[in-house]
């Protein structure tokens, strides 16, 4: 870390501590050369998940927009917000592990049903139905003969 008294690159670190909730670190430093003391702050870099639509159009990641989703498909259901917040969370979080920068609509769509599959049966259903665009009744029935099998 470059000092901002002499430009000298060695400085030894004398304090560090959260800041932020745990977003930041701030740490106090001392330089090798000219002895004076300065701070600085690091921080996590996000690098932003970039979805790609069906139509090929790219837009970021909006977690809002996948949690009022999940929101609508457990609309008058005994799920409560924490539950789906944790769910949305947990989707978001596996996205910034993957390796992937860009991720298409159906792998979100797809890590989103099964954790309603989890949460609720009826809220994944739901879920399902717009997501995949049931043609006809048929298609709505096998998806539910699936789910009764794995049952």
């Amino acid at each position: 870390m470059k000092c901002p008294f002499c430009a000298v690159e060695e400085s030894k670190v004398i304090d560090s501590r959260p800041t932020d909730e745990g977003e930041r670190i701030r740490r106090r430093r001392e330089c090798i050369s000219c002895g004076k003391r300065f701070t600085t702050y690091e921080i996590i870099e996000s690098v932003p998940i970039i979805v790609v639509k069906k139509d090929k159009s790219r837009q970021v990641f909006d977690r809002n927009k996948l949690l009022n989703g999940m929101l609508r498909a457990c609309e008058k259901r005994p799920v409560s917000i924490e539950m789906l917040e944790n769910a949305v969370s947990e989707i978001e979080a596996t996205l910034q592990n993957s390796l992937e920068r860009e991720v298409s609509t159906d792998y979100i769509g797809e890590l989103a049903m099964e954790k309603l599959k989890a949460i609720d049966e009826v809220a994944y259903v739901r879920f399902a139905s717009v997501y995949r665009q049931f043609k006809d009744i048929n298609t709505f029935m096998d998806e539910l003969k699936k789910l009764l099998r794995e049952k």
